[in-house]
């Protein structure tokens, strides 16, 4: 691993040392995110955080959550993972990137809280970002900030971060060689991210997962809501609602994210908010959520392209497990979407037996699967081909990809990674 340096003169010199940690390097535990807050006087926030946890509808959920207290007023921070073309999408303010001079400026701040150090107790690349949106939002100030768990609960670093509210998003195998293998293995590692005596809420969640949450909920006395208590929203009258701090009822609350899962997603931002409005003294109002629900947009959730030169449109979603893939299959059925292609490959550590059939079921048509030689833990081609059946297709690349499905009619789907999408997606569109 490379040395840390004294200084970042610039963030090219940042965005070089934090390739060099590793974007796969996995080392989960508080221990150096809690050395490094202590470090940075952040063992309090100075704004109201909030963290998502769970294995599907993290970022939408997140995201959707930073929109409605922004449309009431609060300045607020959202953190997110991964990243399609730029490191700098993940820490955003006000729903938009920052300067690279505040990067840089924060990441010298928590390297000189954490240097020197020896390479064992040196941040991790997830770790790094983690402590650098804390200081950024802090020092740019935020009233409020959303913080995307990235993998598990208890280990995490975001759950380092002090925090006034966890949310628990669909929980199912995935990273189950990490924090599995059940789903009940699973389930109990996010639980840990639970505050005690703290308050928490859950969407709809598999029966063991749920049983999980609550054990550890009564066991370590955390105030645990279902999502139902709090807020709904109906995709099909378009009608949101906010049971606390009072009911209030929002018709006609379009949701620009596309898919009943989407409508999940915004269940629980909804409920989230209305805890927070409580905490905060805020008066939901009407026409804010509105707004937030109808504007809050991220790329690579059903995300529909049309590239230049290209007659099918290219349709990008970030589902790369099990239940996401049967998310987007019944997504596609109720937006009576029918590819005439599939763009699909996975990394190495996901169940990829359990996948294929959901994956070739997604188009009649053929599938293409590209080499992505520039990401580590991809799976090699011929294998993920093997497993989707005699319509699949290896080629070399996602350009290669592109070129396939360049002259075909309808729309083409592309998913099963979201390093695939980013290689799919147009640096322009950022």
């Amino acid at each position: 691993m490379t040395s840390s340096p004294s200084e970042f003169p610039d963030f090219a010199a940042f965005a070089a040392y934090l390739d060099s940690l590793g974007l796969f390097h996995m080392d989960l535990g508080p221990g150096r995110m809690q050395a490094a807050l202590a470090g940075l006087s952040l063992q309090s926030l100075p704004h109201l955080a909030v963290q998502t946890v769970g294995t599907n509808g993290k970022g939408s959920t997140s995201a959707l959550l930073a929109a409605l207290l922004a449309a009431h007023g609060l300045p607020t921070g959202l953190y997110l993972s991964p990243h399609f073309i730029s490191v700098r999408e993940r820490i955003l303010l006000g729903g938009k990137q920052l300067a690279e001079e505040d990067w840089t400026e924060a990441a010298n701040a928590v390297l000189a809280a954490t240097v020197p150090a020896q390479a064992a107790g040196r941040l991790t690349y997830f770790e790094l970002l983690t402590a650098m949106a804390a200081v950024l939002f802090t020092r740019r100030g935020a009233e409020a900030a959303v913080y995307e768990a990235g993998l598990g609960g208890a280990g995490d670093a975001t759950t380092a971060l002090p925090r006034d509210l966890v949310l628990f998003t669909p929980m199912g195998l995935d990273h189950a060689a990490v924090i599995g293998p059940t789903l009940t293995d699973i389930a109990r590692d996010k639980a840990g991210a639970m505050l005690a005596g703290g308050v928490a809420v859950t969407g709809p969640q598999p029966p063991e997962a749920l049983a999980e949450l609550r054990r550890h909920a009564q066991l370590i006395g955390t105030r645990l809501h279902d999502v139902a208590e709090l807020a709904g929203y109906d995709p099909r009258t378009r009608k949101a609602v906010l049971k606390v701090p009072r009911r209030l009822e929002i018709p006609d609350a379009k949701l620009r994210l596309a898919g009943p899962h989407q409508a999940q997603n915004a269940t629980l931002a909804l409920a989230g908010f209305a805890l927070c409005a409580e905490m905060l003294g805020l008066v939901p109002d009407a026409e804010a959520v509105r707004r937030a629900l109808a504007e809050t947009f991220l790329p690579g959730r059903l995300h529909l392209l049309q590239l230049p030169d290209m007659g099918p449109g290219l349709l990008l979603d970030c589902a790369h497990n099990l239940p996401a893939l049967v998310a987007l299959e019944t997504a596609l059925a109720a937006l009576r979407v029918a590819p005439s292609a599939l763009i699909f490959t996975c990394l190495g550590d996901k169940d990829l037996a359990a996948m294929a059939p959901v994956a070739a079921g997604l188009t009649a048509g053929p599938i293409f699967v590209p080499e992505l030689p520039s990401v580590s833990r991809a799976r090699p081609a011929a294998e993920v081909a093997a497993l989707l059946g005699p319509r699949a297709v290896v080629v070399a690349g996602p350009e290669a990809a592109l070129e396939a499905v360049r002259t075909l009619e309808g729309t083409v789907l592309a998913c099963g990674s979201m390093y695939l999408l980013a290689a799919l997606f147009p640096a322009r569109q950022n």
